[in-house]
């Protein structure tokens, strides 16, 4: 076996990755904050140091090998694990300080994050919260790249390659007009939605999945679904049927005094789990109990419905 005599850098290595994702040599240089040239001499030096042609060049494309996409793959991971060495460092420092890239799901983060972070910043001074919203599943894929640290979710969600910490239940609650024989209701159940349009969030959105599970009906069948809640709650106001919304989202779109109305849905305690999910090979694991015992504090302490 031939030995290696020149190992790659941390830096060739992250301009590959850059390069890979913008596929322009102008914006991965920007995002890297140096030159187009300090980049392309820096992938040259990285292509001399593996005996590889990884990227194909001419004067309008650039093509990568199949080497260079899995030289690239294989980067991320070195990068991410290089990340992991500076946190664990760090860590005995002082927990939850420096940097946290945290990515929330959209039926969680205007509910649970405005009213929570400000406690969660003066508890933590020195935790730099770097926060992306986005649906679960393109969430995990980030946490799996090391785009992400953390995700906060809800669960049960399946995912290979992560540790989940269950914080807390939140329930579900069925949302009606006024003028709807549900609304005479004190409790829902699922027998009162036998006959009723259930409006629910598009493919895609766990709280669909947990809302079925909850119903224990294999679909929504009104013929809409949401791309928001918000958007649920004024189709629901426009009497085009009723929806469930999870309990911390209530306070916001069912005002007390509306056309609206909130009833507790009940079928033997049906919710789900608020919780976080980091890489199994992480070394922060600790760091991410602590950040979600804090989290559930802040929530109890901030008056939202905590289970």
């Amino acid at each position: 076996m031939a030995s290696i005599t020149h190992l790659p850098s941390l830096k060739q290595l992250r301009y590959l990755v850059a390069l890979e994702e913008h596929r322009h040599f102008g914006k991965a240089a920007a995002s890297c904050f140096v030159s187009q040239s300090t980049l392309s001499a820096g992938l040259k030096e990285l292509e001399t140091a593996l005996d590889a042609e990884l990227v194909e060049r001419n004067n309008r494309t650039l093509v990568f090998t199949a080497l260079g996409l899995e030289v690239a793959t294989r980067a991320r991971r070195v990068l991410r694990e290089a990340e992991e060495l500076a946190e664990l460092a760090a860590k005995g420092k002082e927990p939850l300080s420096g940097r946290l890239r945290l990515g929330v799901i959209p039926t969680i983060a205007p509910y649970l994050l405005p009213k929570t972070l400000p406690m969660l910043r003066k508890a933590y001074p020195k935790l730099q919260l770097y926060l992306t919203e986005d649906q679960t599943a393109r969430l995990l894929a980030l946490l799996e790249d090391g785009t992400l640290d953390l995700v906060l979710l809800a669960l049960p969600y399946h995912a290979d390659n992560v540790e989940t910490l269950p914080m807390f239940k939140d329930g579900f609650q069925l949302v009606a007009r006024k003028d709807s024989p549900l609304a005479q209701k004190k409790v829902a159940t699922t027998a009162d939605l036998k006959d009723a349009d259930l409006l629910l969030l598009a493919e895609g959105h766990c709280l669909r999945e947990h809302a079925l599970a909850a119903c224990r009906l294999p679909q929504a069948d009104s013929g809409f679904a949401g791309a928001s809640l918000n958007t649920l709650v004024e189709m629901v106001a426009g009497g085009l049927g009723v929806t469930l919304l999870p309990d911390m989202a209530v306070p916001m779109h069912v005002p007390k005094q509306g056309e609206l109305v909130a009833r507790p849905f009940d079928r033997s305690g049906a919710g789900r789990q608020i919780g976080l999910a980091w890489r199994t090979t992480s070394s922060r694991a600790e760091e991410f109990q602590e950040f979600g015992a804090a989290l559930t504090k802040a929530a109890r302490s901030a008056g939202i419905a905590v289970g």
